[in-house]
């Protein structure tokens, strides 16, 4: 291993979470040779966690062979400015403000650093390691608590003038449509085919029906989209008609993102993927049919070829190896 090592650059990926924090240093082939992770939420000053994170991550440069063996550091986190190198606002982040979060691990780490958010390094990692490999058009959409994305045209991110395009998961799907409570808009995207939002409708439709469901044995409060997936697998009608209605709007959405940049695929990756035909089934119909005849059957929908647990970080250490055309 020592000898593979010292024939390359190397790359360090870190991705921070809400609630973790995971890192690793990663050739250019794709393959993870350490890695660790950290709490993201033990420091409200982030100078402190970059301290904490320097810890852990320092002794395995050392491993690798000291920092002349790496080319950069690569970020991905939520509200992560590509143009800027800072953190804005991150509601989920315990540091409040505008950090200047590349600033701070460039003095730290004496390495050149480069940041996006978290589902844009996903699609850099999906483009260079996974199901995108050599395509030049493609959306990336990650399916988890939220919902996120990041769009690449003529095999380029689209960062736009301000370093925050690509908020798919924002968009207005349902005029006057269901809260979401984070940023306070009404009917987008997220606020329905996320986790959260499988857990919403499936409550909102034991509200409205008598229909009988294993759902209705567990308390409110604990249901959540992995309950849904477990009761629909047992044949439960109203959690299979959760997925289904949950397929219904994420396929009009991604029939609009088709229409507005005619990608070659649509990846989609995260917890959510994991209902299969459940949700892709009535997905991949809503879209078909929400398109008009020149877009119809041209554009694949795709699960991410990326292990859920390395993703991250390979889609962090992407951005490293373009860091020279920035």
């Amino acid at each position: 291993m020592a000898n593979s090592i010292s024939l390359q650059q190397l790359a360090v990926g870190i991705d921070i979470g809400g609630t973790n924090t995971k890192f690793g240093i990663v050739d250019r082939s794709g393959n993870i040779l350490f890695s660790g992770e950290v709490s993201s939420r033990n420091h409200a000053d982030p100078e402190f966690f970059i301290d904490e994170l320097y810890e852990h991550l320092q002794p395995l440069i050392e491993r690798v062979g000291g920092i002349g063996r790496i080319k950069g550091i690569g970020v991905g986190a939520p509200n992560g400015n590509y143009y800027t190198g800072t953190v804005e606002y991150a509601p989920n982040l315990p540091w409040k403000g505008i950090i200047p979060l590349v600033k701070i691990i460039s003095n730290k780490f004496r390495l050149p650093s480069i940041l996006t958010n978290d589902a844009n390094a996903a699609a850099l990692g999906e483009m260079m390691y996974g199901a995108a490999k050599n395509m030049k058009d493609f959306i990336m959409i990650t399916l988890g608590t939220g919902v996120g994305s990041g769009i690449v045209a003529n095999g380029q991110l689209i960062y736009g003038h301000d370093g925050f395009a690509g908020e798919l998961g924002h968009t207005v799907i349902i005029p006057n449509g269901r809260l979401h409570e984070g940023p306070g808009k009404y009917g987008s995207l997220e606020s329905y085919a996320s986790a959260t939002g499988v857990r919403l409708t499936a409550i909102e439709m034991m509200d409205k029906s008598d229909e009988p469901s294993l759902l209705r044995a567990i308390p409110p409060d604990e249901i959540d989209s992995k309950k849904v997936y477990e009761a629909a697998v047992k044949d439960d009608k109203l959690a299979k008609e959760v997925f289904a209605f949950t397929g219904q709007i994420l396929g009009m959405a991604l029939a609009n993102f088709v229409m507005f940049s005619s990608p070659e695929a649509i990846i989609l990756f995260g917890g959510l993927v994991k209902a299969g035909d459940l949700i892709l089934k009535p997905t991949v119909e809503n879209m078909e049919d929400n398109l008009i005849k020149i877009f119809q059957n041209k554009v694949k929908i795709l699960i991410s070829h990326l292990r859920e647990a390395d993703a991250a970080i390979l889609g962090a250490s992407a951005l490293v190896w373009d860091m020279g055309d920035k």
